[in-house]
């Protein structure tokens, strides 16, 4: 039998520097959703990317950033676990950075004992003088970890960098059946297409203080029906998420049901309500039962 890698490959960095952008480039599928805003990805999602010979198990993770509120620190707590169980550590900035927003994080990076590639991304957006300006300060900061310009965005080197990773990973065999694409269920992937719509069109703190919750979704042979709650904090929130009439709340629902039905493969019948539940990104209790905190 010829020789099979697997291992765990996550990917850690500022908010929007195009880490899953890259994880769903690799995956070929859209499982983290993707805006300008940051902290867009709240959770730790696993991407699996098979092959004969391999099991690549990528990792997206929270934007790094200094905690203000208790959903924050669950998030970061996603990102500390990522250097625990990680047989490749993927550190991505984008052209112009110069430092993590928490340094704590850039001191676990330089005495890592694990490979580290730092992917230098959007470098379509940068003269050749800046990228070799680049290059050479991280090196001189990080000197253990192996440099690999990309955009991941245009697909510039990010099957360079793929096969480098297969090359890094361990013998093992899969960890993961080898048709299973991801570890989250499908109601995951329903909330984060509608928060999706949410970080999209609607500004300030709204994006940020709402959760999703699918309360249903029965499969049939021909559709999907689902119900899904918008969790928000106050009752001026609500009204906004709903809009004039219903027009604002009836515009996420549309587009979320016109992504769902590509994701699934079938016609979808999406129902959407608003609720409000008070200061939830601070209660342990509320953070556990949405997945944070475990």
């Amino acid at each position: 039998m010829s020789e099979h890698r697997a291992g765990f490959v996550n990917i850690i960095g500022n908010p929007n520097v195009g880490k899953s952008t890259l994880m769903n480039a690799f995956v070929g599928e859209k499982l983290s959703i993707i805006t300008s805003k940051a902290q867009t990805t709240r959770h730790r999602i696993l991407g699996i990317v098979n092959g004969d010979d391999f099991q690549l198990i990528l990792s997206d993770t929270p934007g790094i950033i200094k905690p203000a509120y208790e959903l924050q620190s669950s998030m970061m707590d996603f990102v500390k676990s990522a250097f625990e169980d990680a047989d490749v550590l993927l550190y991505m900035v984008e052209i112009g950075e110069k430092a993590l927003k928490d340094e704590r994080f850039l001191d676990k990076i330089k005495s890592s004992k694990i490979p580290v590639l730092l992917l230098l991304n959007k470098i379509d957006s940068a003269s050749q003088e800046l990228l070799e300006e680049q290059v050479q300060h991280w090196q001189e900061t990080l000197p253990n970890v192996e440099i690999h310009p990309i955009s991941a965005l245009q697909n510039f080197n990010v099957k360079g960098v793929f096969d480098r990773i297969i090359e890094l990973l361990p013998q093992a065999p899969p960890y993961y059946p080898k048709d299973q694409l991801t570890d989250k269920p499908e109601r995951f992937f329903v909330n984060e297409t509608i928060r999706e719509k949410i970080l999209i069109h609607y500004k300030k703190e709204i994006p940020y203080s709402v959760e999703i919750e699918t309360e249903e979704f029965l499969e049939d042979a021909d559709i999907i029906r689902m119900r899904s709650v918008i969790m928000v904090e106050r009752d001026s929130q609500k009204g906004i998420i709903i809009g004039h009439k219903g027009s604002a709340l009836k515009r996420v629902g549309v587009e979320a049901r016109k992504d769902l039905e590509k994701f699934f493969g079938k016609q979808v019948h999406l129902e959407l309500y608003v609720k409000v539940n008070k200061n939830w990104r601070s209660d342990s209790r509320q953070l556990k039962r949405f997945g944070y905190n475990n």
